[in-house]
C-alpha cells in the first residue's frame, strides 16, 4: 500500500497497511478510514481509491460476492462450507448493506476459522508422532498456544508452523503461500 518492502517495515506503517486492507473489505468509508488513522478525510479518500486501482481483482471479488449472496442467501467458504447471510437480501438498505458486509467478510473469516480447526485436528496426532511432550492449550482467533518444555520450544516451533502451513492440503489449494510466525515465550504474552 505505501511502497516499502515487508523486510524490515516499520510497526506503524504495517498497522496502518492493515488498517486500510481490512476496513476496506468490512466496507469502511473515507469518514471511518480518516477516524482510525487519524488523517483527513481526503487523504483516507485517496488511500482507498488507490487501494481499488491497484487491487481490482479485490472489488471484483466484493461485487461478485455479494451478488452471490443477495441470489442465493449465502456464502461459501473454499473449503464449501455455506454461510447463511442474515439481511442481504432485505428491502431495507441499512440491513441490506450491513448483509452485504458480512457477505464479503463471512468467506474470508470462514476459510481462516476452516484452516485452523483443520490445524488443531492434526496437530495431537503430528505431537504424539514427534515425540514432543508438548500440548495443545488454546487457540485464539488464529493463534494456537501450546505447553511445552523448554528444550522442546524450538522442535514444537517448526512442528506447528509446517501443520498450519499445510492445513489448508488436499481440500484447498492456495494462490499465495501461507505462513505462519511460531514463537516461544515463558507466557503467551511474552511469545508476541
Amino acid at each position: 500500500m505505501f511502497g516499502v518492502p515487508v523486510e524490515g517495515m516499520p510497526k506503524e506503517i504495517r498497522n496502518n497497511a492493515k488498517a486500510i486492507n481490512f476496513g476496506i473489505i468490512y466496507g469502511i468509508s473515507a469518514f471511518g478510514l480518516a477516524r482510525n488513522l487519524g488523517i483527513e478525510r481526503e487523504e483516507a479518500g485517496a488511500y482507498i481509491k488507490m487501494y481499488f486501482e491497484r487491487f481490482p481483482g479485490i472489488r471484483d471479488y466484493m461485487e461478485e460476492t455479494k451478488a452471490f449472496a443477495r441470489a442465493h442467501g449465502y456464502v461459501k467458504t473454499i473449503f464449501g462450507r455455506r454461510i447463511w447471510v442474515r439481511g442481504v437480501q432485505s428491502k431495507n438498505g441499512q440491513e441490506r448493506q450491513a448483509g452485504e458486509r458480512q457477505a464479503i467478510n463471512a468467506p474470508l473469516q470462514g476459510a481462516a476459522a476452516d484452516i485452523i480447526r483443520r490445524a488443531m485436528v492434526r496437530l495431537p496426532d503430528a505431537l504424539a508422532r514427534s515425540g514432543l511432550k508438548a500440548r495443545m492449550l488454546l487457540q485464539v482467533h488464529d493463534e494456537l498456544v501450546f505447553e511445552a518444555p523448554k528444550d522442546e520450544a524450538d522442535a514444537l516451533c517448526k512442528l506447528a508452523k509446517d501443520v498450519m502451513e499445510a492445513a489448508p492440503m488436499p481440500a484447498a489449494s492456495l494462490s499465495v503461500p501461507l505462513t505462519v510466525e511460531a514463537k516461544a515465550g515463558a507466557t503467551w504474552g511474552a511469545a508476541h
